[in-house]
């Protein structure tokens, strides 16, 4: 893995040559791609860093969704907008997801975890697009940091008993109830802001709408994946207690996806409607986590990788209407398929994406949780009836408002896409749907 650290910090010093950069992105995603064919269980890379398949499957996703950033941030270079900063702080920010993801230690993983928080906020402050940012950036600061403060008390009280914080040594551990109940809650809070669950959503839609587009695609690709990946590996000590409180992420995961379903049917905002998708998707996630079954974690993990694909292409594509026509709202943005006829099957293609249809890894995700889920409480298929339901309607919402009616009046030429964007939507439509052959279930 150091074959890989060592490039990323090279290419700091090369922050002003934007191709250069964009060109070692794409060849260090496939020289991770080619590491698949190591067999791998915790395979230790010394510096207290080491990967297993999980690890392995984040930082490939990192390194893919920032070399389809750079691709599709031309504008910034083109524009003369600190191009070689932009550069700088996305790689610190890739450094950060590497460190994180393939950290052995709590304590290095909590470092690097909330040292991400600065280059994302830099990239909404910096680059975003209205004054709101600042309170967008501020929202998702101290959402994180509020919450992360008791992630890192438990973590030195679990230091104190167990003299370790090497995570593979960290067994499950019990005290007294109302000591292990705080303990727990005070672990877990952190990624549950993360992720995002119901109720700690509130930075998310706003962080989502005031960010560039290379802050939205990598908030939905990889920054939420935080949260799933930092739950995977703190639940290995709280076992026990964790099932106990199962009914009560379960219930308020189900009710809220429910409930940001339909806030999702009255949103005008593209981009907003997409970041509000996202906490429906999430919500699934959660669930299979916390109900500590082998579909479950399968499940989650799956609609991981096919949501950070398919919520960072459907940004993209957002940021393309934007550009061309000056306004994220489907009032406005209407009739794109006479506006930009060609991209009408790329919308058509990741809104079947979002709304976990065939062939996509989504749907395989999706229907491993509701196995996991439906095998751990008949009740739950009230919760997860609806959940399909709206999320088919509100992605058809998005389709057919988008694309069908009559275009603005101010619009006169047909404005089709430029390569680089049929080449970044490819990028991200062929994983998505590439993927599911490789599948295997065992």
């Amino acid at each position: 893995m150091l074959k890989f650290f060592l490039p990323l910090v090279l290419l700091m010093k090369f922050k002003n040559n934007w191709s250069l950069c964009q060109l070692s992105l794409g060849v260090m995603a496939c020289l991770v791609g080619l590491s698949s064919f190591h067999n791998m269980y915790m395979y230790n890379l010394g510096f207290s860093l080491g990967m297993d398949y999980l690890s392995y499957l984040m930082v490939y996703l990192s390194i893919w969704i920032m070399f389809l950033v750079f691709i599709s941030s031309e504008k910034i270079k083109f524009n003369k907008n600190y191009y070689s900063m932009f550069i700088f702080v996305n790689l610190i920010l890739l450094l950060s997801f590497f460190i994180t993801f393939s950290s052995l230690s709590y304590l290095l993983f909590y470092i690097s975890f909330e040292v991400s928080l600065i280059p994302t906020l830099i990239l909404i402050l910096g680059w975003g697009y209205q004054p709101e940012r600042i309170q967008a950036g501020i929202y998702m600061l101290f959402y994180t940091l509020a919450l992360s403060l008791p992630l890192l008390g438990s973590l030195l009280y679990l230091y104190s008993k167990e003299s370790s914080l090497i995570i593979v040594m960290s067994g499950p551990n019990f005290l007294n109830d109302y000591t292990s109940m705080i303990w727990y809650f005070s672990s877990i809070m952190a990624f549950l802001v993360k992720l995002p669950m119901y109720m700690f959503h509130l930075w998310l839609p706003k962080a989502h709408v005031e960010a560039p587009v290379a802050g939205s695609m990598i908030l939905a690709g990889v920054l939420l994946k935080l949260g799933g990946y930092g739950l995977i590996r703190i639940l290995i000590i709280f076992q026990k207690i964790s099932l106990s409180f199962s009914w009560l992420w379960v219930s308020v995961s189900l009710i809220g996806g429910i409930l940001i379903s339909l806030v999702c049917l009255r949103q005008v905002d593209i981009k907003s409607l997409i970041a509000y998708s996202s906490v429906v998707h999430m919500s699934l996630v959660l669930c299979g986590l916390m109900i500590f079954s082998w579909w479950g974690m399968m499940g989650a993990i799956v609609v991981m990788v096919g949501h950070g694909l398919c919520s960072s292409g459907l940004f993209c594509l957002a940021n393309m209407v934007y550009e061309r026509v000056g306004s994220r709202s489907l009032l406005i943005s209407k009739g794109l398929l006479g506006f930009m006829p060609s991209m009408g099957l790329w919308w058509f293609l990741l809104s079947v994406g979002n709304m976990a249809a065939p062939p996509t890894l989504n749907l395989f995700g999706e229907i491993s949780l509701i196995m996991s889920m439906m095998s751990w409480s008949k009740l739950t298929m009230l919760g997860l009836v609806f959940l399909s339901f709206f999320s088919a309607s509100y992605t058809l919402y998005m389709y057919s408002l988008s694309q069908h009616g009559v275009c603005f009046s101010g619009l006169y030429s047909c404005s089709s896409g430029e390569v680089r964007e049929y080449l970044v939507l490819f990028l991200h439509w062929f994983p998505l749907n590439g993927l599911i052959l490789n599948l295997k279930i065992n």
